[in-house]
Parts: structure tokens; C-alpha cells; sequence
């Protein structure tokens, strides 16, 4: 893409309020739906201005395209999806040590999927602020019983009938290769595919969804990095420079998820604007997946100190990211993010607007 020129939605409606408004001409239908926005923040020639939805000038057409386009699937479910966090690590910053034995964290997993999750996101390296590295040998020994076991009993069990997606978040391409030999069908990368140099090639090989995280620097490193001209527009184009890279590569861009990062290289003050601004993502034309479960900046704002109390936060903190429709969200409760998902596709009646409807016709009101 582009990133010369971003198109922020701003002014969200939700509902039949969102529907009404795209028929009346003064608003757009953000990636799809279920959100309309009624004003939009032009950035890239000058100076930011804000300008009604109806006023955005016929220049931008192809940015406005762009944001109100649906976001591809990723070759997983459509719809809001709920992803279960299950770190096989002794160190992570919030379970650390609670799945180690992979008997453990299968059942966790398994409890997960009964609880809604239609993903399983297992970890064997810790990546909070300044964790220790580990070897790709070490992850894997962690991560492979718990994935075969995963693996093993999904396939036995098929709750409902769904096909549940198992996900390997690592940085290391021969956990990545592993993982997806042993059925793995996921990979995500803190990343975004720049730490090992064969990364690229095992996704593009595989044709696998992956998601790209934005971070600078490394877990080790990261904490030093977080200056920014404006979070939101920085992230949405460093993210766009990692897309790029990794469609330039072989890989479909169509099976590309996005994580904006909260936590990694980023203090409370950035994850909170960014938070604020997550529409702009739509830019990138591609599924986002949000991860803000029990962070440090959580923490920060609520006076909260240990992670475990924190899925309040989790779940406030989260929501904001349905407004871009097919959102993923990444957390360890997942019967509460469940929860909190229905309660707020119920309120806002977000299935009460016909998704034919949802996109809007970019040019019917330009000026």
C-alpha cells in the first residue's frame, strides 16, 4: 500500500445508528462494519485536518477505499474472535510457570475451547520487557508436547464441530517449521518476521496466516525505543513497511494479521493513544489482532499490581478493537472476554446491519 496518505475514521457510530448514517450519505462504514465513521482525519500532505465524512476530497479516494474495504479473514473464521493465551514458559509475566507441564497446559487449552476461544496461542519464550532469551531448541521442547497434545485432543474431540486454530507465537523459524509440521496452523511473530532471516521464506512456504506484531528493537531492548512523532501514524506505517516486506516475500497478504503491539516499545501514555486511534489500522487492509491482556500499562492506570487482577482491565481495554469488525483478541480469561464480546455486540445491536451494507460507496459524497 501507499502510506504517503491515511485516512483516520473518527466519530464512530455503531448499530442501526452506523447503518442510518452510511444511507444518509454522512457517514462510511469502517472496514466492513459493524462502525461508521462521520469524520476522518486526513494525514500525509501537510498538516492533519479533520474533515466531515462527506467532505473528503477526491484525492483521497483510494485511502478512503482502503478503510472502508472488509478486512480479508486471514483464512480463519469471520467475526470477532476470542484467542486463548497458554504460555508453556516458567517466566511469563502474568502465568509464568502455571502450564510448564505439558499435561497442565493442554487441559488448560482444552478449557479454553469449551469456553469459546477459537484460538490457542501457545508460547515457549517469554518476550515481557527484558525476559531472558531462550534457544529455538529450548522453546521447542516446551512447545511440542503441549501443541501434540493440543493437537491430538482437538482432533478427537471436535467441540461443535469447529476446527479450532492453533497458533505458535515465536520468533525463530525452526520452531515455526516445526510447529506447523506437527498442526500448527498460525504462526505469530512479536517480530514481525525480522528476527530470523528464514522466517519469511517458512511462512511463505507454508501459506499459513501469521500475524505481525509492531515492535522495535527486542524484548530486551525495546523499552529504550519508544519515541515517536505520533504513535498511531508511526505504527500504522512501520507496520505497513513489515506487510510490505513480507508480501515482497511470497506471502498472500490476504492471510496477513496486523497487532499494533501494546506494551512493546511503547510507554502508558502511547499504548493509551494508540488505543484511542486503533481505526487507523484499517489502512493496512488487513484481520488486527489485539493483545492487551493483564499488561504492565494495565497496571499503570488502574493501580492494579499483580497481573492475575487484571482482567477488568483486560476486557475494557480490549473492546475498543471491535470497531474494525473481524478483530481477534488475545487473552488468558477467555470465558470473560467471551462474555464481554456478546454483551457488546448485543447492546450496540451489532447484527442488525445487513453486511452488504456495511462498506458504503467511498465516492457518493465527495466533494
Amino acid at each position: 500500500m501507499d502510506d504517503a496518505r491515511l485516512i483516520e475514521p473518527v466519530g464512530l457510530l455503531f448499530g442501526p445508528d452506523a447503518r442510518d448514517a452510511v444511507r444518509a450519505g454522512l457517514a462510511h462504514g469502517l472496514a466492513g462494519g459493524p462502525a461508521a465513521f462521520t469524520l476522518a482525519r486526513l494525514i500525509g500532505d501537510g498538516a492533519a485536518r479533520l474533515v466531515a465524512a462527506g467532505d473528503i476530497p477526491p484525492g483521497w479516494l483510494t485511502a478512503l477505499e482502503r478503510v472502508t474495504a472488509p478486512l480479508p479473514s486471514a483464512g480463519l473464521p469471520d467475526g470477532s474472535l476470542v484467542m486463548g493465551i497458554l504460555n508453556a514458559t516458567p517466566d511469563s509475566f502474568s502465568d509464568g510457570g502455571r502450564h510448564e507441564a505439558a499435561a497442565d497446559a493442554v487441559r488448560a487449552g482444552m478449557e479454553m475451547v469449551a469456553d469459546g476461544a477459537a484460538l490457542l496461542d501457545i508460547g515457549g519464550e517469554s518476550t515481557r520487557p527484558g525476559a531472558a532469551v531462550v534457544t529455538p531448541g529450548q522453546e521447542w521442547a516446551r512447545v511440542a508436547p503441549v501443541l501434540a497434545g493440543l493437537r491430538a485432543e482437538i482432533d478427537r474431540t471436535r467441540i461443535d464441530g469447529a476446527d479450532i486454530a492453533l497458533s505458535v507465537d515465536t520468533r525463530n523459524a525452526a520452531t515455526m517449521s516445526a510447529a506447523l509440521a506437527l498442526g500448527a496452523t498460525v504462526i505469530n511473530d512479536v517480530s514481525a518476521l525480522a528476527h530470523d532471516p528464514d522466517a519469511l521464506a517458512v511462512v511463505a512456504d507454508a501459506a499459513c496466516p501469521v500475524v505481525l506484531m509492531h515492535m522495535r528493537g527486542t524484548p530486551q531492548t525495546m523499552a529504550r525505543l519508544a519515541h515517536y512523532d505520533d504513535v498511531a501514524v508511526d505504527v500504522t506505517r512501520e507496520l505497513a513497511a513489515r506487510v510490505a516486506g513480507a508480501v515482497a516475500a511470497g506471502i498472500d497478504r490476504r492471510r496477513i494479521i496486523v497487532d499494533p503491539g501494546i506494551g512493546f516499545a511503547k510507554n502508558a501514555a502511547q499504548n493509551a493513544e494508540l488505543l484511542s486511534r486503533l481505526p487507523i489500522l484499517a489502512n493496512l487492509g488487513c484481520r488486527v489482532l489485539l493483545g492487551t491482556s493483564r499488561k504492565r500499562t494495565l497496571g499503570e492506570w488502574s493501580g492494579v499490581a499483580r497481573a492475575a487482577d487484571r482482567d477488568p482491565g483486560t476486557l475494557v481495554s480490549s473492546l475498543p478493537g471491535l470497531a474494525l469488525g473481524n478483530t481477534i483478541l488475545r487473552v488468558h480469561n477467555v470465558p470473560a472476554m467471551v462474555q464481554a464480546v456478546r454483551v457488546w455486540q448485543g447492546a450496540w445491536r451489532c447484527d442488525n446491519w445487513d453486511r452488504g451494507e456495511r462498506q458504503g460507496r467511498p465516492g457518493m459524497t465527495q466533494g
